[in-house]
């Protein structure tokens, strides 16, 4: 007879299987029609984001891209609730921005990347936008993506977004970040190693 070992090994191996499940960029089937179900809803009640597109569409690529749906559900799993927001005239593929009313709430508290967050000697985040975006497989939010997206409504009026930086800013160790105040868009600078408890990042991602 076969005994059940209550040992570190089974515990070490529990932790490897959650490792493991937690690594798969792939969702089980009832979180996949879970999703697909929220941002149909989403999609629909939203028309003059993507004015003129069928969800019909939007979900056969999604299908054939599961590791696109993957991305889509970190997106919404730390507040992004993403939305299509249109094409790309030239590969066809369909756009989907953070569409949050503000920045993503689990993505808060972040600087800008890596040589930020090393640069700093104290009071270091957990993270950085750049580390935790590529991590999602998505793309921040770039200046003219940021004012595509403040055109469909209003946006971050109470908090704000890190923008992906010009090199030629970065380089001499800012980044930018962008919010919306007496509706108007404001883009404004920042170092890099800044990190605040109202700004997060918004992500982009094609399919």
């Amino acid at each position: 007879m076969l005994e059940v070992l209550d040992t570190p090994l089974c515990e070490s191996y529990d932790k490897t299987m959650n490792d493991i499940m937690s690594n798969s960029k792939e969702l089980l089937p009832e979180q996949g029609e879970a999703l697909l179900k929220t941002l149909k809803d989403r999609f629909e009640k939203n028309m003059n984001r993507h004015p003129g597109m069928a969800w019909a569409a939007v979900q056969a690529k999604l299908k054939v891209h599961p590791e696109k749906l993957w991305s889509l559900h970190e997106m919404e799993s730390t507040g992004g609730e993403p939305d299509v927001v249109g094409t790309d005239e030239k590969t066809g593929e369909i756009l989907f921005f953070d569409c949050s009313a503000e920045t993503p709430k689990d993505r808060r508290n972040l600087c800008y990347d890596r040589a930020a967050l090393e640069a700093r000697k104290e009071h270091k985040p957990n993270d950085t936008a750049m580390d935790m975006a590529a991590a999602m497989g998505i793309e921040i939010l770039t200046e003219e993506e940021y004012r595509v997206l403040q055109e469909l409504g209003s946006f971050d009026t109470k908090t704000s977004s890190w923008l992906k930086t010009p090199p030629e800013i970065r380089k001499l160790g800012g980044a930018i970040f962008g919010d919306r105040r007496y509706d108007h868009v404001f883009i404004y600078h920042n170092g890099a190693d800044s990190y605040y408890g109202a700004r997060g990042f918004r992500g982009s991602m094609r399919v």
